[in-house]
């Protein structure tokens, strides 16, 4: 997969949004939901941010859900 940064503020608003959002999901602090998306594996990177233009089109549910699958296949936990 290819990566990608973050490239304006609206990809940076939507990786926040995304963070904020699975880590209230989950129940958890948005920290380790960041941590797992960048440090255990390359998901905010290589697949929320190259993404976006499909992504941010989605209602909060499918985009939370989605990136939990992601996460999921990946083998990544929180």
């Amino acid at each position: 997969m290819t990566k990608h940064n973050i490239n304006n503020s609206n990809e940076l608003e939507f990786a926040i949004f995304c963070i904020e959002n699975i880590a209230a999901k989950l129940n958890v602090n948005a920290a380790i939901v960041y941590d797992a998306l960048t440090k255990k594996s390359s998901i905010l990177n290589d697949y929320i941010i190259p993404e976006y233009e499909i992504l941010h089109t989605q209602s909060k549910e499918y985009i939370v859900d989605d990136i939990l699958d992601v996460m999921k296949e990946r083998g990544i936990t929180i």
